[in-house]
């Protein structure tokens, strides 16, 4: 069992859990992360560590409520028990001093994308960080990034913070104004990747992206999270999660998330029902 020590509501359907995981915490590293159980019986949820305490032996999780079992967590709050916490999982990120190197957030992008900047910032390479979102009631950790960031760009789609436009259209942007990009990390809505490594593959700069396919034993045994990466089937729980963005087949990862919405929206007015039976 894992006590959530504090939850903080950092935007709309956003939260930010520090959870105790001692373990964790000491082991962890960038790009990794955990497969949480709310109680027994319940669906295994990954989410990104996105920070870390070794010292006080906790880790942070930020999740959006997307479904059953996130809404349940967001009804939890300090003092609260996680029935399971299994981690850390997944490759960490490759770090080291890449040069000038483009960060890329997309909504909820940002909190994988944070334990990756911190750690690039503090092996050297200078970061400008893109912060995009739909709109400005979506972008979050802002300030956090800009503490880890050589330059924080804030962007929405509507224009109602920061620079209007896309993050395809910062990438632009700042090779327009003369900056030699020698790598991008870009982490957001498959969409967006999708659409960021198709500029960056015509640009011919490296881009690293993080998938989130559907995830359920965390160890590569279930095979749902299989990806297309250039010829080759990879498994985004221990060959991942992140992976070169211009051999990644977007189309399949789409296709392949949707897969379950019939039964994901089942599961979401079931529970909701039941609650307000219990009501």
């Amino acid at each position: 069992m894992h006590q959530i020590l504090s939850r903080e509501t950092i935007g709309p359907d956003v939260c930010r859990y520090v959870v105790e995981a001692p373990e964790i915490a000491r082991r962890r590293k960038p790009g990794q992360f955990v497969i949480v159980r709310i109680c027994e019986g319940g669906e295994r949820i990954p989410l990104t560590i996105a920070d870390a305490d070794p010292q006080a032996g906790t880790i942070t999780l930020i999740v959006q409520t997307v479904g059953k079992s996130t809404l349940q967590m967001s009804r939890m709050g300090p003092g609260d028990l996680l029935a399971d916490v299994a981690g850390p999982l997944g490759r960490p990120t490759h770090i080291g001093n890449f040069g000038t190197v483009v960060c890329v957030a997309g909504g909820i992008g940002a909190a994988p994308l944070f334990p990756i900047v911190q750690a690039l910032h503090l092996a050297g390479s200078r970061i400008v960080t893109l912060l995009c979102a739909r709109n400005a009631d979506l972008l979050i950790m802002e300030e956090d990034l800009k503490a880890v960031s050589d330059e924080l760009i804030v962007m929405t789609d509507d224009g109602s913070r920061g620079i209007r436009g896309l993050s395809t259209d910062g990438i632009r942007m700042l090779v327009d104004r003369g900056l030699a990009i020698d790598h991008v990390f870009a982490i957001g809505p498959p969409v967006m990747m999708k659409f960021v490594c198709k500029l960056t593959g015509e640009l011919g700069i490296p881009t690293t992206v993080s998938l989130n396919p559907i995830m359920i034993d965390g160890t590569g045994m279930c095979g749902g999270c299989r990806v297309t990466v250039g010829d080759a089937t990879k498994f985004a729980c221990v060959d991942g999660p992140e992976f070169d963005g211009l051999q990644v087949d977007f189309d399949e990862l789409i296709r392949r998330l949707g897969a379950y919405k019939d039964r994901e929206k089942e599961a979401l007015e079931h529970f909701r029902s039941d609650c307000r039976l219990g009501q």
